[in-house]
């Protein structure tokens, strides 16, 4: 069955369709990643988003039930070049094409992955629709144009209520903003008493739950449309230690005076290379965000950076001056990508354990 790429700018894509019978709209956005597609598609933070997957073989792995970052994804379509039919790995239970559609994910295979990513790296991301070859184009791009994207996909992932994950060690609270199920990997394999609390989250509420550790979760969309959660991370600065990532490395820096700003095309792969600038040692990165910090901004706060993205030198880390914060834009948990980062969720703990020293409460089990 035929199906197309409409993109706002009036540009036409048509391939094959894969997955699930249904039309969907979305920021069209590339990964470049070449293994990993199975994390990819279930990252909370590509809410609202078709992913493209400039890896021109997809699927032929398979799916399994394991490496899942959650149990539904909320991506709007996904494009490849091709779709294996046949996967071949011992840990492999179904089908790209199979998964896809159970979870009502449309698919388009088949057309020039390649151009389409130039022409999101010359213009930036742009809006599309996936759809049958039957449709009024005219009408599509003229739809395109008019509809905004949604405000606050944070809300769309995040979970409704509070859920434990036990544990012996540090009590550590994990504010859920689209959080992939790594983060909470780490914190457990490191005996954490995890407390996953939803987005809307207030700081007393949090500290009501008395934790060791706050951290604040990747997420999908602008920082700035979840201000509840700035001020939540603002009322907590001092209270308690504080790691974020991604989304809660933005949301850290607003909270401190900085300010974000929307990439062109965003910043979506499993090995883009980041500079600690205080050891000058580079290590490589699994990163999925379509915003940065400003630069500029960090200059008359109470942050300093710790962490340049060598490409194009945007923020990757951040640690506040005087209290027990740090953040970072990449993820550490990596999930698909190299864990040359990994040792940041030691760090956390490591502050928690320096906390602990000067003298505040902890109530580790």
């Amino acid at each position: 069955m035929k199906r197309q790429l409409i993109l706002e700018d009036g540009t036409i894509f048509i391939g094959e369709a894969f997955g699930a019978n249904n039309d969907s709209i979305g920021e069209v956005v590339f990964h470049t990643g070449m293994t990993g597609y199975q994390e990819i598609i279930t990252d909370p933070s590509f809410a609202g988003q078709i992913v493209t997957l400039t890896y021109p073989l997809i699927g032929n792995y398979g799916v399994n039930h394991e490496d899942f970052e959650t149990f539904q994804p909320a991506i709007k379509g996904l494009i490849v070049k091709e779709a294996a039919d046949y996967p071949s790995n011992f840990r492999s239970q179904m089908t790209i094409d199979t998964y896809c559609k159970a979870k009502n994910i449309p698919g388009l295979q088949g057309i020039d992955t390649r151009k389409l990513t130039r022409k999101i790296r010359q213009f930036g991301t742009l809006r599309g629709m996936l759809c049958g070859i039957d449709v009024n184009k005219d009408e599509v791009i003229d739809r395109l144009k008019r509809e905004k994207a949604a405000n606050d996909l944070v809300s769309t992932v995040s979970t409704k209520q509070i859920f434990p994950s036990p544990g012996r060690g540090y009590r550590v609270v994990l504010v859920d903003f689209g959080m992939k199920h790594g983060i909470l990997r780490e914190l457990t394999h490191r005996n954490c008493h995890v407390i996953v609390v939803p987005h809307n989250t207030t700081s007393k509420e949090i500290l009501a739950l008395h934790p060791d550790g706050v951290m604040l979760s990747n997420g999908p969309g602008d920082p700035k449309d979840v201000p509840y959660a700035v001020k939540m991370v603002e009322e907590l600065l001092g209270q308690v230690p504080l790691f974020g990532i991604c989304l809660g490395h933005q949301l850290l820096a607003l909270a401190n005076g900085a300010d974000t700003e929307k990439l062109k095309f965003g910043h979506r792969g499993a090995n883009h290379p980041v500079k600690d600038v205080r050891t000058g040692k580079v290590i490589l990165t699994s990163q999925n965000h379509g915003y940065a910090v400003s630069l500029d901004s960090v200059k008359n706060t109470n942050l300093e950076i710790t962490h340049i993205a060598i490409n194009d030198g945007t923020v990757e880390g951040l640690k506040h001056k005087k209290y027990p914060a740090f953040s970072v834009q990449y993820h550490p948990e990596s999930a698909p990508g190299p864990e040359d980062a990994n040792d940041l969720f030691d760090q956390f703990i490591e502050l928690i354990q320096k906390w602990e020293e000067a003298g505040h409460e902890t109530y580790r089990y």
